[in-house]
């Protein structure tokens, strides 16, 4: 934890460095502003955090069939999957995840001191994190999230916390994220950097406390000496990626190739070509469902669906196996309440909203390889 004074301008600015799952965070929360008696008080915050904080997920508000059909299935269980690992380690240390906001929230509402929320909007950050992350990053990102999972996580105590807190293991820990993951640490840590600086910068009054995590001290006070032209930082570009483009590629390719078939080889062998690829796209799928402990009855619907699906871009097998499979394991309200309380992948499996999720993802990875094997033999059939 630190506590850095900066002047600048007719602005006195005091950065609180805090450790999201520290009492002492808290501590030196309350200490500080009842100490500088602030005219703002910042915090690291969006809006959408700052509700999550104060009122909790309303996880009953999660609409299952919204996250299928719009493809954020990945997204909402790295995002399940990051909450709880961060909850576990608050419960470790008997602190929750943000306590020190929310005091410097309480304190300030108390003295009748105006608050800055300084964070972009998480929902911003999260898009343009997943847009500018190339596919080699993400599928890094992905074998750590799930190989730590899978991991017996080390207990968090005390005192690797104070030593996670030094500046120089903090600095070593921002090197090693920017070299595994240049492009996300640049959205995930550089932009915010910028974002929360400017946010300081524009803050009413004289004297701001800004209490920010540590991680985010040195690149804030490397902006604060004048305001900068942020708006770059609030576009979500709409790109095609190679997976869009490929949705489209596909089918036409296959198209192509049964045309081809049909008049370098006649009926036959084109009914043949769709037989092996209706057997290899849908056995892989079939297995991908398999593995995330379907029912049956999804597990060949994953079969079926999945030699049509892969060739039409606004449909996915998942979505066939996960609407059969919630006939079977349909999500009850503790579903809902629970998955703030995943601490296993076990646990995902068990939780009926989250396994719901989990056939939808392996099937549709496994209709993805499937079609990553059939093209190669199919066209090794005509060589």
């Amino acid at each position: 934890m630190a506590v850095e004074k900066i002047k600048t301008g007719e602005k006195t600015i005091i950065l609180v460095g805090t450790a999201h799952i520290s009492k002492e965070s808290i501590e030196l929360v309350n200490k500080t502003i009842e100490k500088e008696k602030p005219d703002t008080v910042g915090i690291e915050l969006d809006f959408q955090r700052l509700e999550q904080l104060k009122a909790g997920k309303k996880w009953r508000e999660t609409d299952i069939s919204q996250i299928l059909k719009e493809g954020r299935t990945y997204l909402f269980l790295i995002n399940l999957l990051l909450a709880n690992m961060q909850r576990k380690m608050g419960d470790e240390l008997g602190v929750a995840p943000g306590s020190e906001m929310i005091e410097a929230i309480k304190l300030a509402q108390a003295k009748k001191i105006p608050i800055t929320l300084l964070d972009r909007d998480v929902r911003v950050t999260l898009k343009r994190a997943f847009q500018n992350t190339g596919l080699k990053e993400k599928l890094k990102l992905g074998i750590h999230l799930i190989g730590g999972f899978f991991q017996e996580s080390e207990k968090l105590t005390k005192e690797k916390v104070e030593e996670l807190k030094q500046t120089d293991m903090l600095n070593k820990l921002m090197q090693d994220l920017g070299k595994e993951f240049p492009s996300l640490k640049k959205t995930l840590v550089d932009e915010r950097d910028l974002f929360i600086a400017n946010q300081i910068l524009k803050s009413p009054g004289k004297k701001i406390v800004a209490v920010q995590g540590l991680g985010h001290l040195e690149g804030v006070k490397r902006f604060l000496d004048k305001p900068r032209d942020i708006t770059e930082l609030l576009v979500i570009k709409k790109k095609k990626s190679i997976f869009s483009l490929l949705k489209y590629l596909v089918p036409g390719l296959f198209i192509a190739f049964l045309g081809y078939a049909f008049l370098a080889k006649g009926i036959e062998t084109t009914v043949f070509v769709f037989l092996w690829w209706f057997l290899i796209t849908g056995v892989f799928s079939a297995i991908a469902a398999a593995f995330s402990r379907a029912h049956p009855l999804s597990i060949l619907t994953a079969f079926v669906a999945a030699p049509f699906t892969t060739l039409h871009p606004a449909l996915a097998s998942g979505w066939f196996a996960a609407a059969v499979e919630m006939k079977f394991k349909c999500p009850k309200v503790k579903d809902f309440e629970t998955l703030n309380k995943l601490n296993s992948y076990r646990d995902f499996e068990k939780n009926r909203v989250t396994h719901l999720l989990l056939v939808a993802a392996y099937t549709n990875i496994g209709s993805t390889i499937g079609v990553v094997i059939a093209f190669p033999y199919l066209v090794a059939l005509f060589a």
